[in-house]
């Protein structure tokens, strides 16, 4: 971690080198932390290409889906990068403190809740169909991590706007679709608007073969648990989550806290974030507005977050 602007100076190859790296690593190695999941490899450019299969619900579950909320953002005091408790329906110490620098009534802490909000991603099983880039995971099944705009793609297959277009399931093995994800980079972020979905057809593998019922079977018995990816027992306390809150917002010292005039503050005794205290979670309120990010474009938290690591 660099303590002095001098330091800083002196280690301006070095942290090129290591940012360089990183994003090397990010292209290259997907996610590294959970080798359950499966990424698109783009090029140096930042373009990619693959196709994958969306899969049925699995076995003894009732959706191929899950929503999963986060928040990823920086303070004094490093990274927070952490899954909502809001996922889960539960009181979550970041939308609470946002709610309350947005109600503060001054534009800067809205500004700063902005840059704080919760940010909305699915996670569904996959089959690769082609990954040129790496072959090896041709005929496997992984979970994928997505954004809005990709689910959007998923709603219109479902609910098509036009009357020449049929409705599919994507999800469906025999009457659904190969999803041709392509990718592009658009003003330095990921974009998926040019990705589509392929004619009807029976899940077939690289070559083109449909797959036999008993293959559909065993791939089918291969998908990783979604209802598991949201149990409660995976997500961190609320308290824990305060704690980390109050430590990268530097909440204790004051940094970060919404204005308060004197009148607020009781004659200028500062400002104290009121965390609910609790035993067990509790339905959330909506926030005033709910700030919530639908970018998805997770492989930029995951990038950062590996930094933050390197640096702790």
């Amino acid at each position: 971690m660099t303590t002095s602007f001098s330091a800083l100076k002196k280690a301006r190859t070095s942290s090129f080198d290591k940012l360089n790296s990183q994003l090397q690593k990010m292209n290259s190695t997907g996610n590294k932390g959970d080798d359950r999941f499966w990424k698109p490899e783009v090029d140096k450019a930042g373009n990619g290409y693959a196709v994958i299969r969306f899969l049925p619900a699995p076995q003894g579950e009732d959706m191929p889906f899950v929503r999963m909320w986060d928040h990823g953002f920086q303070g004094p005091g490093g990274w927070y990068i952490e899954n909502s408790l809001t996922t889960l329906g539960s009181d979550d110490p970041v939308s609470e403190h946002n709610s309350k620098l947005w109600n503060s009534g001054h534009d800067e802490d809205k500004e700063i809740a902005r840059k704080q909000k919760r940010r909305l991603n699915y996670i569904a099983n996959i089959y690769v169909v082609k990954d040129a880039a790496n072959p090896s995971r041709e005929g496997q099944v992984y979970l994928y991590k997505f954004g809005k705009k990709i689910f959007d793609k998923l709603n219109d297959a479902m609910n098509p706007q036009f009357q020449d277009e049929d409705p599919i399931n994507p999800f469906d093995f025999w009457e659904g679709a190969d999803f041709k994800l392509k990718i592009r980079q658009v003003e330095g972020y990921r974009n998926y608007d040019k990705s589509e979905f392929d004619n009807v057809s029976v899940l077939s593998g690289a070559d083109g073969v449909a797959l036999a019922d008993d293959t559909l079977e065993e791939t089918w018995s291969k998908q990783h648990s979604l209802s598991d990816i949201v149990d409660p027992k995976n997500f961190k306390s609320y308290d824990e989550l305060k704690a980390k809150l109050y430590k990268v917002l530097g909440l204790d010292g004051g940094a970060h806290a919404p204005k308060v005039t004197a009148e607020d503050d009781n004659a200028g005794m500062g400002f104290s974030p009121k965390f609910k205290e609790r035993s067990a979670p509790e339905p959330v309120a909506a926030p005033s507005p709910t700030l919530d990010s639908d970018s998805g474009d997770d492989e930029s938290l995951d990038f950062f977050k590996s930094l933050a690591e390197d640096n702790s």
